[in-house]
């Protein structure tokens, strides 16, 4: 069984993550589904004691879970009890100030690299 991200907690909580983009295809969708029933099946525990999910790690869309718009995960997935987006899917990895790290991360790596990629495009 493999996952594309595993957590084991203090608690003994483990937590399984199919990461993939916010903007997956039908097949996609099931497929993680799929991969999601099995890992319930494999480990052979409910949650709360296991929790799997598909993760995607930003939503296009906006901030907000209800700003996510693409039609084929919200109608091919069990999307409220195992999707998680952006803010949600990084505080369960980390902390609930983990995504506005990263985010602050990215902008600093960006204006330091910003000469440097811009020379490539040219």
């Amino acid at each position: 069984m493999t996952a594309d991200l595993y957590i084991l907690r203090h608690d003994g909580t483990e937590l399984f993550f199919e990461i993939k983009s916010p903007q997956p295809n039908k097949g996609q969708c099931l497929e993680v589904t799929q991969r999601l029933l099995r890992i319930h099946l494999a480990r052979r525990q409910p949650r709360p004691q296991v929790q799997a999910y598909f993760a995607m790690p930003y939503n296009p869309y906006g901030n907000a879970r209800s700003d996510y718009r693409w039609r084929y995960a919200i109608d091919y997935t069990p999307f409220e009890d195992a999707v998680r987006i952006g803010q949600e899917f990084w505080s369960l990895v980390g902390t609930d100030s983990t995504y506005s790290e990263l985010l602050q991360i990215y902008a600093e790596v960006g204006q330091e690299c910003e000469q440097a990629i811009l020379q490539l495009f040219r």
